[in-house]
């Protein structure tokens, strides 16, 4: 006689930590510093299976470059990277304060993200395209934008360059090569990937860069834009920010209980990586490491970024109900302000002296960038760009029922 069957059961990841009870940290897979091996561009997608499942670092607890990943920065160029890093930073906390006092709507912080968009930034040229999440704040501090326009973007005002179409966090430069935010999660994927073929149709010599969170690779986009990057070998990189937790959602939840996001990669014939993204040099070098496959016509790579969302999802989140609240502090790969500041230090290039100065300056930097801002209006006095204006950037040349409209609105106000 058959033994009778067991009921069938589903699994439902859950995190190793929550509320009162510390995280244990050892899902991350680490890896010590400078172990990775860096195999040569050419490299086949997979080749790289080992490389995206251990874990790229350079720099160790110390601060000391290790490994054949170490790139060749000169201190010059890392205390750019450490100022853009703090200017994000600050810039975040000062507009976390002026949504709570409703001058803005909403905002979005990168705490313990900045790496990753500021060395990615630094590691691609002028002219490459960023299809960017709402937490590479950092590209656009990189690229030295005004802090002026993207806080008049915030406040949604009279001197909004997006004319308040946006929501506050979604920008828009594409003179500095950085795409519209969508809050539509994972579209920026497949439009990178479109734009990477276009620049390869086209003949040209520019890359393209999208962006995902860990959450958002459950979403059908994610997986289309992978298929058409390994298809075409668009040149194009694919960022996965695996920062734990989507808004209130464990990333065991989006498939990476089991395997590392980078393996999906490799399973769609990209080569891929797995890297510390709270490891400043780590991260530029496996950004100019992809970027020179995508210039040399070698095709897509797929880079998962090992880091934490230290703050909370949004002005709108209060994640002390679903982590512990010393999540951050305990995370095994630390800050990454930090650790670039440590590195200098051995570098004999830097001090503590020289950090508080540079952050009382970019502070004052913020709080004067802000303060002409708010001249030309904030959330709590209305003043909005002009109705006028929604009949603008629509048509090249507006055509003659718009024209009936505006006048029409006109003679009614």
């Amino acid at each position: 006689m058959n033994e009778r069957a067991k009921p069938l059961r589903l699994h439902v990841p859950e995190p190793t930590g929550r509320p009162g009870h510390p995280t244990d940290f050892s899902y991350l897979r680490l890896a010590p510093a400078g172990e990775a091996r860096r195999p040569p561009i050419q490299v086949r997608a997979a080749d790289t299976a080992d490389l995206a499942a251990s874990l790229v670092r350079v720099l160790d607890d110390e601060g000391h470059a290790l490994g054949p990943w170490a790139p060749r920065l000169d201190p010059e160029r890392l205390r750019f990277g450490l100022r853009a890093m703090l200017v994000t930073r600050i810039f975040d906390a000062r507009m976390l304060i002026a949504q709570r006092q409703k001058k803005l709507s909403f905002y979005m912080q990168c705490l313990g993200e900045e790496a990753i968009a500021v060395a990615q930034a630094m590691a691609l040229r002028d002219g490459d395209m960023f299809f960017p999440s709402y937490r590479q704040l950092g590209l656009l501090m990189a690229k030295q934008v005004p802090l002026q326009e993207l806080i008049c973007q915030l406040l949604s005002n009279e001197c909004d360059p997006l004319k308040g179409r946006q929501l506050p966090v979604l920008y828009s430069r594409r003179k500095d090569g950085f795409f519209s935010l969508s809050g539509n999660l994972a579209t920026q994927f497949v439009q990178a990937v479109g734009w990477a073929m276009a620049s390869a149709i086209k003949g040209d010599t520019k890359i393209a860069s999208g962006w995902i969170g860990d959450g958002s690779t459950a979403e059908p986009d994610f997986h289309n834009a992978l298929t058409f990057a390994h298809v075409y070998r668009a040149p194009v990189i694919l960022n996965v920010v695996n920062n734990q937790w989507a808004i209130s959602t464990f990333q065991a939840i989006a498939g990476g209980e089991r395997a590392t996001f980078a393996s999906r990669g490799v399973g769609a014939g990209i080569a891929s990586l797995r890297v510390d993204g709270n490891d400043f040099l780590a991260v530029f070098a496996a950004s100019q490491w992809a970027a020179e496959r995508a210039r040399h016509n070698l095709g897509p790579t797929l880079i998962e970024w090992v880091t934490y969302r230290a703050g909370a999802h949004s002005t709108s989140d209060d994640p002390s109900k679903y982590r512990p609240a010393d999540d951050w502090q305990r995370f095994p790969l630390g800050d990454p302000v930090a650790r670039l500041e440590r590195h200098l230090e051995t570098l004999g290039e830097w001090s503590a002296q020289q950090g508080e100065q540079l952050r009382k300056e970019i502070e004052a930097e913020v709080i004067a960038a802000q303060k002409e801002a708010e001249r030309h209006g904030t959330l709590l006095d209305g003043r909005v760009p002009s109705a006028d204006t929604i009949f603008e950037d629509v048509y090249a040349q507006m055509p003659a029922h718009l024209r009936r409209q505006r006048e029409q609105s006109r003679s009614e106000s």
